[in-house]
């Protein structure tokens, strides 16, 4: 299953492919240089779908956890001061995501949309210190009673020219339902209440929908 964020993108590709396969066929009489050619075709074709892919993830519903928004690597796992919405410090977790992972971002809690907001910026890469305050990046604050807030912020990287938020202020989220898609290599941040237990280490890799990043600390 491919999301639909690429259908546009797949279809231009198989395009592409085909279009260089025919001329490659029939211009091109050097067999290496043909086989090379074509090798390269196919490569390209599979890094797309793959990047597209959107497969089946099977969330527990826990209104007092919070799992990761999106598939990749934890890269931060520290204490800041969030000067967006909360003004306050928070857990700040953030999770990398390389070309090859899955880009589909997920309400990493369930509740109410109370905060949606897209920022234009720039494209440093996505691990830069400053990359959460000056790339392109959209914050979602979702709220539920158990939890309370939790603010997630994807950010675009160096490769990612577009980030897409579904995320409307008075929509009812499920987590680990689709809150939007980042092309192309990227991060996103959760901002959490500073008595979260975290049930995450750094360098650890997380699946989104299925990896619980956060648990209230009874």
């Amino acid at each position: 299953m491919f999301h639909k964020e690429g259908h546009k993108i797949i279809v231009i590709t198989l395009l592409i492919v085909v279009g260089g396969y025919l001329l490659t066929d029939s211009f091109i009489e050097i067999t290496w240089l043909k086989t090379i050619i074509m090798l390269a075709l196919l490569v390209f074709l599979i890094l797309i779908l793959q990047f597209f892919r959107n497969p089946k993830r099977h969330t527990q519903l826990n209104d007092g956890q919070v799992i990761s928004p999106v598939d990749g690597k934890v890269v931060v796992i520290e204490e800041v001061f969030e000067k967006e919405y909360f003004k306050e410090k928070r857990l700040q977790v953030s999770v990398f995501m390389s070309p090859i992972n899955v880009h589909v971002t997920r309400y990493p809690i369930g509740g109410n949309v109370v905060f949606s907001k897209y920022h234009p910026g720039k494209y440093l890469v996505a691990w830069h210190p400053k990359a959460s305050e000056e790339n392109e990046r959209t914050t979602v604050v979702v709220e539920n009673k158990t939890y309370g807030k939790v603010l997630h912020r994807q950010i675009a990287g160096a490769l990612a020219k577009r980030i897409v938020n579904y995320a409307k202020v008075g929509d009812n989220a499920v987590q680990g339902g689709e809150s939007g898609f980042i092309k192309f290599g990227s991060r996103v941040d959760l901002y959490l209440p500073l008595d979260t237990k975290i049930k995450v280490a750094l360098n650890q890799k997380v699946k989104g929908g299925e990896s619980i990043i956060a648990e209230i600390n009874e």
